[in-house]
């Protein structure tokens, strides 16, 4: 038996040897000239010259464990499923990263899998909503082509029957497990910018229940994207695509349509870009005949703002974390977006 590989290969694989296997340009089955590899919070991106490569990082969380094999073998083909929703034809397939008899990595090969991958067409950078806000340059016609291709989709979604009143205590839940992180003092965050905009949110559902029953009792809560941001919009054309929608949670891509928009709306306005809102609202209302109130609209805005501030204090918490500063500055920012949306309910 020697030089077989061992019964339980993913334990004696570590990540570090995947990822600098996967940056050789020599490890694809198909020419690469060169490799970038791009870390995120949760995976490790490779990007050849036609195709990208998405590994997840191995490793449990009190929203996510992905520290089997099987584990990421089961996300790898949600996110194919999810994605091909907006995306088409870029979720190209799930790989396998296996270990041959003598011991060595093959991507896509016969061994034992000691992890899996997402193969994915790649996008052109220069063609993403970012980049085109920072050369501000966003066509209203691409921004109106991203809006009709969504609100088609939240049209022919089917909708997630939730009772009226679970719907309105579940966001009442989610506000205040957000403003209790926010205000742990180990994040060193003005606890007046904190509160405050959880305190109007925290208002408004009590004062105008009827507001948000409406939103479950009209059908508009569906599985959405669950994490439109700028970065995750292609302006291609004749047909935009949208990539990297939220798919380790169904309960939390479980959105009324108008919040996924408002989160789209609320990060683009943080660019500089308020236009791309306006234009997405204004198609979406004329597309599903659904008129979203505006306080409805700062509503989640300001949600969405808060939970930002959470996500990027939680980077705090990681020993890895490269600038924590960068961070402390994006989640203060985040929270006065979010006052200032809050100021309108």
């Amino acid at each position: 038996m020697h030089g077989l590989p061992p019964a339980n290969p993913d334990a004696e694989v570590a990540l570090s040897a995947k990822v600098a296997f996967l940056k050789q340009p020599r490890s694809y089955p198909h020419p690469a000239t060169e490799v970038k590899a791009v870390e995120t919070h949760r995976s490790w991106v490779f990007l050849t010259d036609r195709y990208a490569y998405k590994l997840k990082k191995p490793g449990r969380h009190a929203y996510l464990d992905v520290s089997t094999v099987s584990a990421r073998k089961y996300y790898c083909e949600e996110e194919l499923r999810l994605n091909r929703r907006l995306a088409g034809d870029v979720y190209l397939a799930t790989v396998p990263l296996s270990v041959d008899c003598a011991g060595k990595l093959e991507l896509g090969g016969t061994g034992s899998t000691v992890d899996w991958l997402i193969k994915m067409r790649r996008l052109p950078a220069e063609r993403m909503l970012d980049a085109a806000i920072e050369r501000k340059k966003i066509p209203d016609e691409q921004i109106r082509a991203v809006a009709q291709k969504l609100a088609k989709f939240y049209r022919a979604s089917a909708p997630v029957r939730i009772a009226p009143i679970d719907y309105r205590f579940g966001l009442e839940r989610d506000i205040r497990a957000t403003l209790g992180e926010l205000s742990l003092p180990v994040f060193g965050l003005r606890q007046d910018w904190v509160e405050a905009p959880c305190a109007a949110q925290l208002k408004l559902l009590s004062q105008a229940p009827a507001l948000f029953h409406q939103r479950a009792e009209e059908g508009r809560i569906i599985e959405a994207h669950g994490d439109l941001r700028p970065e995750h919009v292609c302006l291609l054309e004749p047909e935009p695509v949208i990539i990297d929608c939220l798919e380790f949670s169904r309960d939390l891509r479980t959105l009324d349509a108008a919040a996924d928009l408002a989160f789209l709306a609320q990060e683009c306005e943080r660019l500089g870009a308020p236009r791309v809102g306006q234009i997405v609202f204004e198609v979406y209302s004329e597309v599903t005949h659904d008129r979203p109130p505006a306080t409805l609209i700062s509503f989640y805005k300001s949600g969405w703002a808060c939970l930002r501030a959470k996500l990027c204090v939680w980077h705090l918490t990681d020993p890895t974390c490269r600038d924590p500063g960068k961070w402390s500055r994006l989640a203060t920012e985040y929270l006065v977006r979010a006052g200032r949306y809050a100021a309108d309910l």
